[in-house]
């Protein structure tokens, strides 16, 4: 296990908003951005489209992440080889992942139902790590809220997964 290199990454499903009522499915998108914490950077990055095998994008979906239908038809592989992708360049098992939230229990359960083996072992989830060490109890807080209260910026378009991992490895920088 190399204890040193920790994987981030972030994931994007299809969604619907249906009288102000938010449902998601098939994951679309996975971003990814390894940190080394003995140089204290971000050392690689990556972004995979996904093809959902029975969801569609919808118009909602659109406009939260600004996927759509034909990036998907024109890029999206199936989820079995991003994430053979995903193992090939980040390291699957030897690798710890992190996530905001528990990311990892939708990617398993969407591999259990597609018959996929999960990439990765051992996982962190940084948004109860972060409730823990500022003291937050039962207070949760976005991503984005914690970045900003820690005083980094945040760089980009939010719910794209590729930039959504990049700020979480900014901030888990700060909190590793």
């Amino acid at each position: 296990m190399n204890h040193n290199r920790i994987v981030c990454f972030d994931l994007e499903m299809c969604c619907w908003n249906q009288d102000g009522v938010g449902t998601t499915g098939e994951i679309i998108e996975i971003g990814l951005a390894e940190i080394d914490l003995v140089k204290q950077e971000v050392v690689k990055r990556a972004q995979y489209y996904v093809k959902p095998e029975k969801d569609e994008v919808s118009l909602f979906c659109v406009e939260l992440t600004g996927i759509t239908p034909r990036k998907i038809e024109k890029q999206g592989r199936p989820l079995e080889a991003v994430l053979q992708s995903v193992v090939k360049n980040f390291g699957g098992a030897n690798k710890i992942y992190a996530s905001w939230g528990r990311d990892d229990l939708i990617l398993k359960k969407e591999c259990q139902q597609k018959g996929i083996e999960l990439p990765f072992k051992e996982f962190i989830n940084l948004a109860t790590l972060y409730r823990i060490q500022n003291r937050l109890k039962d207070k949760r807080i976005g991503h984005k809220a914690a970045q900003e209260a820690k005083g980094i910026d945040w760089e980009g378009r939010q719910h794209s997964g590729y930039v959504d991992a990049y700020n979480l490895a900014k901030l888990a920088l700060t909190m590793l």
